[in-house]
Parts: C-alpha cells; structure tokens; sequence
C-alpha cells in the first residue's frame, strides 16, 4: 500500500478513470483507477450528485463526511482510514476519492456471526441472537488491538453505521474502517458492531490520542473541518472527546437510537 502522503498527491492530482460501479452500495459508489507521475493506483469514488438525501444528515455532503473521517483519524494520530481527499473535479462532479484497500478475503476475519460453540474463546460477544429456525446465533468480534482503536475513533466519529462489512484487513495484517458517510451528526447515533469493550476503562494510547485531538479541536484543525461539517457538529466532536475523557471508558449505547446497524454486514 503506498505511503500516505504519496496517496494523498495521487488522489488529489492524479486523473481518474472510472471502471465499474459498487452495485450493493446504496448511494454511487465507483471504482476507479488514479494516475499521476507515473504513480498509479485503484480508489472508490463517491461523488455528491449520486448521493441519496436523508433527513437526519441535512447538512453539507455524505462525500464531505468521509473526507472529515479522514482528517479526524490522521489528527487523532490512529490512522484507520484510507488516504481519503475531496475532488471538485470528478468525472461526474465534485465528491471524495479514497484510496482503494486490498484485502485477501471478502471480510477481515475480526468480526463475524457464529453459533456459540464456534465463538473463538478470546472474542468478545455483542449480541446473543436466533436464526430463522431458532438456532442460537452470536454477534462476536476480535480482541484485537486495532479493532479497539477503531471503535474509540467510532465514539469520536458518532459513526452511525460501523457494519462488519466496513471494517477491511490487509494482507500484511492492517485494519481500516469505511464507509463514514453517516458519521459525525451532532445528535448522538452511533451504531456499531464493536460494543465488545463497553464500560472497559480507556488505554493510555486512547488517552493520549484523545487529548492531542481534543487540543487541536480548539485551533487552526477545527477551520479545515470546517469545510465538510457545520460548526455544530465540530463542537458535538469535542463534547464526545470531552465526555469520553471525563468517564475514562468506552460508553454503553445511549437507549435512544438503535445500538446496531442493520444489516450487522
């Protein structure tokens, strides 16, 4: 996978040419090649015009909300998302590019639905379920350090669609989360598939992670959120920064929204 700042000149500079379309997605979702100085590399691109509206997301762009994901992971200094930039001149008008993620399998192998005695004994259990026949069913996932950073930055994204499908392992053992369209509303919607660490107390590297962010939320960073998402949702980020440091773990789900997406993929 290339460097992330050798991404982010390709993505930002390179010349796009679109190869097919992501049929399951639900707003359009293209697959592309980018090309630049010789460099060269696959992407999706989400431009704004194939964007379905939603009422609780009235403001600014989905596309526009990956890019602020983007820039949230990299000044928290977790790195969990793909170089991810804003393109005005897409072939089909203005919408983000991110950097395509190779992976050896359809899923990451850390979060998964199994019948119970098939749970691995060092995952931790979401949810408790049953099939269409009745048999008992598990919502599991990994124990997995990079897993747990990814579900501190989902607390901090509100990230209310974190599927097992939008969380990618690379064959050199990466994790990387996608799909952060509807993320950072100001109104508390998270849902995710990574509850494993409920009420578990923060690591140091959470910690410190949070509080650099937290600092720099009050400076020059918050003007290039700005871009993407409204300034009341730039506030509702550092709330959540503030309330996950004052609590010292990571929160249960609030009751007033439903916990997990669905589907779980």
């Amino acid at each position: 996978m290339l460097s992330d700042d050798v991404a982010t000149d390709l993505l930002t500079n390179g010349r796009i040419e679109v190869r097919g379309r992501l049929v399951e997605a639900s707003n359009a979702t293209l697959f592309c090649s980018v090309e630049h100085d010789g460099v060269s590399a696959d992407c999706v691109y989400k431009p704004v015009r194939g964007e379905r509206p939603l009422w609780d997301f009235p403001d600014g762009t989905l596309a526009g909300r990956e890019v602020a994901a983007y820039l949230l992971s990299e000044e928290g200094g977790w790195h969990l998302v793909p170089p991810t930039v804003w393109r005005a001149d897409g072939p089909f008008g203005a919408g983000m590019l991110q950097l395509w993620v190779n992976t050896e399998q359809e899923d990451s192998g850390l979060v998964d639905v199994l019948s119970p005695e098939d749970v691995p004994h060092d995952w931790l259990t979401v949810l408790h379920a049953q099939d269409e026949r009745g048999a008992p069913l598990v919502l599991a996932h990994a124990d997995h350090a990079e897993l747990r950073r990814l579900a501190v930055l989902d607390v901090v994204l509100n990230n209310a669609d974190r599927k097992g499908g939008h969380v990618l392992r690379t064959p050199r053992g990466e994790v990387f989360g996608i799909d952060h369209g509807v993320s950072l509303n100001a109104d508390d919607k998270l849902r995710t598939v990574l509850w494993g660490w409920l009420g578990r107390e923060l690591d140091e590297s959470a910690v410190e992670r949070l509080t650099g962010l937290r600092k720099r939320l009050d400076g020059s960073f918050a003007a290039a959120l700005a871009e993407y998402v409204t300034p009341k949702e730039i506030q509702a980020v550092a709330d959540r920064i503030d309330r996950l440091l004052q609590q010292g773990v990571l929160p249960a789900p609030s009751g007033e929204w439903p916990a997990i997406p669905w589907p779980p993929f």
